[in-house]
Parts: structure tokens; sequence; C-alpha cells
């Protein structure tokens, strides 16, 4: 199974990740937001624990990968990928170990203004979850 793949979009930048579990599915969200962004070679030098909260799948997928774009401007953290991660699905809050480097020997590709709710969706088909975001570059 692929992790991510990009999709058509007039404007902006669609993709849609999948995962065998929700926490794969989330993990692949991030790195497909984060490829945009800058390559997929970023050392592991750092890791940073985070804890983010939402209402729903999909208010707990935006805030989580919209912490990625804080953590890119105010750390100028890379992200290397999630080492661990853990989704209670009842009170919808999210733990993850994510590890990466800080952007001092990387190139930069695209910026990301921000992630959108448009057309987004989290779901699970038969044996495997589908998440879709659409962000504004």
């Amino acid at each position: 199974m692929k992790a991510y793949e990009f999709l058509d979009h007039t404007a902006d930048v669609k993709f849609q990740a999948y995962g065998a579990t929700l926490e794969e599915v989330f993990s692949n969200a991030a790195l497909a937001l984060t490829r945009l962004m800058y390559p997929d070679n970023v050392k592991v030098n750092d890791s940073l624990e985070m804890h983010i909260a939402g209402r729903d799948l999909e208010s707990l997928l935006y805030n989580f990968l919209e912490e990625f774009l804080v953590l890119f401007d105010s750390r100028n953290f890379l992200l290397a990928g999630i080492e661990k991660i853990k989704i209670d699905r009842q009170e919808f809050k999210l733990v993850a170990e994510a590890v990466g480097d800080r952007a001092v020997d990387y190139e930069i590709h695209r910026g990301i203004k921000a992630v959108t709710y448009s057309d987004m969706f989290v779901r699970q088909d038969q044996d495997a979850w589908i998440a879709q975001v659409v962000l504004d570059v």
C-alpha cells in the first residue's frame, strides 16, 4: 500500500494518505504535508513529543498537521518521521513522537500557508484507512 498520493486541484494541493491503521494514516498524512515543503532525506537529530486534541477525527488530523507548520515556523523543525503515535478514538486525543532535524542545511521547496477543512475526511474503507487533505499554498 502506498503511503500517500497527490491529487489534482485547481488552486491548492490535495492529497490522500493511506494506512492499515488510523495511526499509520495520520503518520503518512504528516509525511505528505512535509514532503511538499522539503526533501525526504531529513536526518534524525531531534525528537519532540506531541499532544494533540480535537473534537472529531477531522479536527484531530487538522490540529496534528497544523502543528508541523507551527514547529517549522517557530523552531525550524523538519519532520523525518513519526516514531510513536497513539490515538484515542473516544476522546479524540493523540500522543506522538516526531523525529527530525533543524532546517539549517536543507532546501525548502514550497511554503504552505495552512491546512484547510475543504474536502477533508478521515474514514475507514474495508481494511484500510484513508485521509484526504487540501493545503493552502
